[in-house]
């Protein structure tokens, strides 16, 4: 099953334009979604369709040769970066490298206008109101969650309080959680997954009275389920609870709009939407953040520090300890404009098409041997597909799709206590971004019947 050793990257070709004409069908179909959940990812405008072979040109990776073509399906693990983002990063080393908001040399003030032109991107990409102020700069979605429950968890919750999650969450939005409750004795309470991949929301007036906050994922890493936001939201208000959401599946694929969401904090990651890895964001309401204590202390992050105490600075730097990952922020900020040249709508029309296709293909080949875990209408998730060969581990199986190209994850995806919900200790999961088409699905099941005869399974 081994590879050949050789090792060629073909030269990289021009930027073409990503996208073609509207779309308006594609339009329509969002719309149909938008109807259980509408605040999440949607717009009546119609939706671009993407020209998938322009995108592939612009992610030099791609033209990785090695054995079989690559076919990258683990982008829910971490994204491929294109050509704009490297070059991006590339040039802010080459010309305008300094630490940010200390010195006040021409330098040193440019790189600190594109460290906070990022922000103000990334702000405008999400709906912030203040970017300015709203905007955190972490070091991916799971600092940004610790932040989070840390800061805002022990500023505002005593022993007993009552949190609400849900049983699908990553372990970065649970175990922050799990280290609050042994520290300070809070409840931890959850919304249960049913088997179709859905959370149950029968009981969630129930579970939410007397909750102090919820914090809950908008789509599931291992099932694509995404989550109903709006009735979460609504219950949450009324008990005069905080939403925190964990953002790091869904604000690379859907259009995202925290004002439209309701949320009070948005944690969200670079890596997964074509930005570099040691970058990621807390958003949250000016208000919220400012009624909350830093997180981590040191430079940066204050206005004045005595012996007997110390003055945190204003939004968002008390927040921002020791010096940030500039140039990662400034490759954020370009995977931000390529998303926007993309255009959100067109990314999630792409994805719902693909995802729709890749089912139908799959039960088509594969049949009763092949499980997919999560909703079956591909409407109501995201771009992930958890599989399960019969018969087959999950490591065995991603060992074998490598030994022909195609890069999928197995495992239990940081999401252990899904996996005892669905009685499995890993899945299969590969996972559909733009640079993707239906030849990648077509290349999935083809290696997936392969490994059914390597297992004698046909």
């Amino acid at each position: 099953m081994g590879r050949p050793a050789t090792l060629r990257i073909r030269g990289v070709r021009p930027h073409l334009a990503p996208y073609t004409e509207n779309v308006s069908a594609a339009s329509d179909t969002l719309a149909e979604s938008a109807g259980r959940q509408p605040s999440v990812g949607t717009s009546r405008r119609p939706a671009r369709r993407l020209e998938v072979a322009a995108i592939k040109s612009d992610f030099p990776v791609l033209d990785r040769q090695e054995g079989d073509d690559l076919v990258f399906l683990d982008s829910a693990a971490s994204s491929q970066k294109p050509i704009a983002v490297i070059e991006a990063m590339d040039h802010y080393y080459r010309t305008s490298h300094a630490n940010v908001h200390r010195g006040v040399y021409r330098l040193a003030e440019q790189a600190t206008n594109l460290y906070e032109a990022a922000r103000s991107k990334v702000g405008r990409f999400v709906g912030a109101s203040d970017p300015s102020r709203e905007i955190v700069f972490t070091k991916n979605a799971t600092e940004a969650l610790n932040l989070a429950v840390r800061s805002w968890g022990r500023a505002n919750l005593r022993q007993g309080d009552a949190v609400l999650l849900t049983e699908i969450e990553h372990h970065a939005n649970l175990v922050p959680w799990l280290m609050l409750a042994e520290e300070i004795g809070v409840e931890l309470r959850y919304l249960r997954v049913m088997s179709d991949g859905e959370l149950d929301l029968s009981q969630l007036e129930q579970k939410m009275t007397g909750a102090r906050v919820v914090s809950f994922t908008l789509c599931s890493n291992v099932l694509g389920t995404l989550v109903p936001v709006e009735p979460i939201v609504s219950a949450a208000r009324a008990a005069g609870a905080t939403v925190i959401a964990d953002g790091a599946q869904f604000v690379p694929h859907m259009r995202t709009n925290v004002r439209e969401l309701g949320i009070d904090m948005l944690a969200f990651t670079g890596h997964k939407m074509l930005g570099p890895t040691g970058v990621g964001v807390l958003w949250g309401k000016a208000e919220v953040l400012e009624s909350m204590p830093p997180f981590l202390g040191g430079g940066e992050m204050i206005s004045d520090v005595r012996l007997d105490g110390f003055t945190p600075a204003e939004l968002p730097l008390k927040f921002e300890a020791g010096t940030p990952p500039i140039a990662e922020a400034i490759g954020l900020g370009a995977a931000v404009d390529y998303l926007d040249g993309l255009g959100m709508e067109a990314v999630r029309a792409h994805e719902l098409q693909l995802v729709e296709y890749a089912m139908r293909r799959l039960a088509e080949d594969h049949g009763d041997r092949l499980k997919i875990h999560g909703p079956q209408d591909p409407e109501r998730r995201g771009g992930v597909l958890s599989m399960e060969l019969e018969g087959v581990h999950a490591h065995d199986l991603s060992q074998v799709l490598d030994s022909r190209g195609v890069c999928i994850r197995a495992g239990h995806h940081c999401a252990k206590p899904l996996m005892r919900c669905l009685r499995v200790g890993a899945t299969a999961r590969a996972s559909l971004y733009v640079y993707n088409d239906e030849s990648d699905v077509d290349a999935l099941s083809a290696a997936l019947s392969e490994a059914s005869a390597f297992f004698g399974l046909r």
